[in-house]
């Protein structure tokens, strides 16, 4: 009876384990795919990068309030302040009003986006488009210049006396 049980070969059933791979690698793939779509990248400067180089003659910040938006430079404070439409954020004058800063300074490719903790993800990415440029404008099929694709996020400073 114990050589009985000890010929017996085992049978090992990998159907289950074929059924699962069949539906999780499409499902994986699939994932893939749209985590690449969404993902919008960001540059941060390093330390080393930032006391080899000479600052730029304009540091452009984009400060997103709840109220309004704000263009501004660094060193001159703020050059532009766009107040909200019924809609939310009047992306169309804040898009106008980069075009004009890219004219006066075509090198700079460099942006800031500072925002208030109270701004929703969906709003900042919509800025970020913006400040990104380059889209296709789907009315009229034209594209539009790319304006400062290296964007850099960071808090808002606290509202004070400076208006911005």
């Amino acid at each position: 009876m114990r050589r009985a049980r000890q010929k017996q070969v085992a049978e090992l059933n990998v159907t289950a384990f074929m059924n699962l791979m069949v539906v999780l690698v499409p499902f994986l793939l699939m994932m893939a795919v749209f985590s690449r779509i969404t993902v919008h990248e960001l540059s941060l400067p390093s330390a080393s990068q930032a006391s080899e180089q000479e600052p730029p003659s304009l540091q452009l910040e984009v400060i997103m309030r709840t109220d309004h938006l704000v263009i501004a430079d660094r060193r001159r404070g703020p050059l532009h302040r766009i107040p909200n439409t019924g809609e939310g954020y009047d992306l169309g004058t804040l898009g106008e009003r980069l075009l004009e800063i890219k004219r006066g300074a075509p090198s700079i490719d460099q942006a800031t986006i500072l925002l208030e903790p109270q701004v929703d993800y969906q709003s900042l990415i919509w800025v970020m488009d913006v400040l990104r440029g380059g889209q296709t404008d789907p009315a009229s099929g034209l594209r539009q210049p790319e304006l400062f694709p290296q964007i850099s996020i960071g808090d808002a400073p606290v509202q004070g006396g400076s208006g911005r």
